[in-house]
């Protein structure tokens, strides 16, 4: 369709970015030959001039509601923009190498809006399947048991266990600076009792006499 719009013509002729321009071969409406147009891609709309750098382009595409399919009996390289729907033209195209012509139909498939709509609902959708595979991770997560550290278990010794006896005499002869190969004769409890229980009885007499002996007075009257 012809650009009349000063707004189009402004767009397509501005700085905003562009999504795929170059060199195509395309059929006229009532000249059937191919002829030589420079296309801009920009969003869903595509613009074609009789000459690259032109100030105005001398027609449009609303890539909506069509499709992009091969024109294998036209042009080689050949494919066509199809509009389904009564009286609606296709436009066809032919592109100078295959690489060309899968890069254009390419970019013209994913410009247009429903496009844009399907992936960002796809986009969406796998968004969703994350967030709730993530949920369900933090909730198997938090139901799952906690098992705290155990402390270990406290080991009293029985000071009269010959086993554990002989074990610390086998410590203390190996620690440093330990005479070793010490002779250890074993005792009995009743040896061991009467042992300390004497000694006991020592140091009681000792400390009774050192008392008597402090409340005795140094001169006598």
């Amino acid at each position: 369709m012809k650009i009349n719009e000063k707004n189009m013509v402004a767009f397509a002729t501005s700085a905003t970015p562009v999504d795929r321009e170059g060199w195509l071969n395309k059929r006229g409406e009532l000249n059937r030959g191919y002829q030589r147009r420079w296309f801009v891609l920009k969003g869903n709309m595509l613009f074609y001039f009789d000459r690259r750098g032109d100030k105005e382009p001398v027609g449009m595409i609303v890539l909506e509601g069509c499709t992009i399919e091969l024109a294998e009996d036209e042009e080689q390289f050949g494919f066509q923009i199809v509009f389904h729907g009564p009286n609606n033209r296709n436009y066809a195209l032919a592109a100078e190498s295959q690489e060309s012509m899968e890069q254009w139909m390419k970019a013209l498939a994913c410009a247009s809006y429903d496009y844009m709509k399907l992936m960002v609902a796809e986009l969406q959708r796998q968004l969703d399947a994350e967030e709730e595979e993530e949920e369900e991770d933090e909730t198997t997560m938090v139901m799952a048991p906690s098992q705290s550290p155990k402390a270990p278990p406290r080991q009293r010794h029985n000071p009269f266990n010959r086993s554990e006896l002989h074990h610390r005499s086998q410590s203390v002869r190996s620690a440093p600076g330990r005479t070793e190969n010490v002779p250890r004769t074993r005792i009995t409890f009743r040896e061991m009792h009467n042992m300390f229980g004497r000694r006991i009885l020592a140091d009681l007499n000792e400390w009774r006499h050192t008392r008597k002996t402090a409340d005795t007075p140094l001169i006598s009257f």
